[in-house]
């Protein structure tokens, strides 16, 4: 969540940024109204500090009296003691409330974008940092979009996952699983030779852990709630990981902090419909290798640069066309200050399907998880925290199948021959 100290000191410089997200001038309004409350937080503490001296002086001053044999006196100042304490606790009672409705609105207001994420509404708007420099398949050339394919090779089957679970959960078989399974080790070999630590992290989640990197209270309708337990499904690895650090200080020398993990990935996606959903295109369970870092605030945008190019290292070895986009203010995600989507290329479908994002959140979610590190000087600043999609398996299936086949069968990347054990499919 944003920083009361940042509202403060950099007011036109967030109000600007978050007008990038098209929020209403109510929401806006609640950017003044933390200012308000932390001014009547101030006013209330520094009364409440002043009669707190006040008493303890007194009980001080009793004490004294009580050892002096004036015995009298003492009782009289024992009422005047008595009598502040009504003042005390309607006090302490009007702190609490200050801050517990200054936390509510910084748990609803977003992140503010960076400077050069551009203004925009949709994803329309999307500004394309890095284009697809080769020639894309035409129609045609690719004749069978991916769950056709599926189908003919027996690599995944939609039926039976509607028949076990529902819409939205395909059953991998035989060659498909194969992939799928070699897909995610190599995602993960690449993190690994690239620094990060590998994680297997729960698959559930506390309702701490889920607020503490921005899933709530923005985003229940997207994750499954085990309402029994209230414990949550997870939508990406990110949420575990991340909260490996919260509530700890670090010191400087740790940065930079790389984390790499593979989970399965449960998001409900209300409201998705047409063909958006169709195949593996929108689905409520999907693998995913996730790729976290925590860094110095001065080296995060560099960190941020060096996850895109492993991200676009992954698409080069597997030969896919993609490219990369800058998210426009109001595509941007509730946590993110900058966020690029990597978008491979549907050969069949002739259209672009998401299969990353890489994220710097700033403070955004450190503030949230307090998590802090010792500078140079010995106190204590909010690390920031970035992480990206490395990759997201339905839609990088999907795009492999299409681009690869062939009239009597589906090639398979050379890179991925030695995870595969085969090298073609049919």
């Amino acid at each position: 969540m944003l920083e009361v100290t940042r509202i403060r000191n950099d007011y036109d410089a967030v109000i600007a940024g978050l007008q990038k997200r098209n929020l209403s001038p109510e929401v806006l309004q609640l950017v003044d109204e933390v200012i308000a409350q932390d001014d009547r937080r101030k006013q209330v503490q520094a009364e409440l500090d002043q009669l707190l001296a006040q008493r303890n002086s007194l009980s001080k001053e009793i004490g004294q009296l009580m050892q002096g044999g004036r015995r009298d006196e003492a009782e009289s100042m024992k009422q005047s003691v008595s009598a502040m304490k009504g003042s005390i606790e309607i006090m302490q009672d009007q702190l609490t409330a200050a801050k517990d409705r200054i936390e509510a609105i910084l748990l609803t207001l977003p992140n503010v974008p960076q400077t050069i994420v551009p203004a925009g509404k949709h994803a329309e708007d999307n500004e394309v940092f890095r284009d697809w420099a080769g020639p894309l398949p035409a129609a045609g050339d690719k004749p069978l979009p991916h769950w056709e394919l599926g189908k003919k090779y027996n690599l995944f089957d939609f039926e039976l996952g509607v028949k076990i679970t529902g819409s939205g959960f395909p059953l991998y078989r035989g060659k498909g699983a194969r992939l799928q399974r070699a897909l995610i080790q190599f995602f993960l070999d690449q993190a690994i030779a690239a620094g990060y630590e590998e994680i297997i992290p729960p698959l559930l989640v506390n309702e701490d852990t889920a607020r503490a990197t921005g899933q709530l209270p923005d985003k229940e309708g997207q994750m499954y709630h085990c309402t029994a337990d209230n414990l949550y499904l997870i939508p990406t690895a990110e949420v575990p990981v991340t909260n490996i650090y919260r509530d700890a200080i670090l010191q400087e020398s740790d940065f930079p902090i790389k984390l790499t993990g593979y989970t399965p990935c449960f998001r409900r996606e209300a409201g998705s419909y047409g063909s958006d959903v169709k195949g593996l295109n929108r689905v409520h369970q999907f693998d995913k290798v996730e790729i976290v870092q925590f860094q110095h605030p001065d080296r995060s945008d560099e960190a941020l640069m060096a996850m895109l190019d492993h991200v676009a290292s992954l698409l080069d070895q597997l030969g896919l066309p993609y490219r990369i986009l800058r998210l426009c203010g109001g595509d941007l995600g509730h946590t993110s200050s900058i966020t690029y989507d990597f978008e491979v290329f549907s050969a069949a479908q002739q259209k672009w399907l998401e299969v990353s994002s890489v994220s710097n959140f700033e403070t955004y979610q450190t503030n949230r998880m307090r998590l802090r590190f010792r500078n140079g000087d010995g106190a204590t600043q909010l690390a920031h925290s970035l992480n990206g999609s490395a990759l997201a398996l339905a839609r990088v299936v999907a795009a492999l199948l299409e681009f690869y086949q062939t009239s009597d069968g589906i090639e398979m990347p050379s890179v991925l021959i030695p995870y595969t054990n085969f090298e073609r499919i049919g």
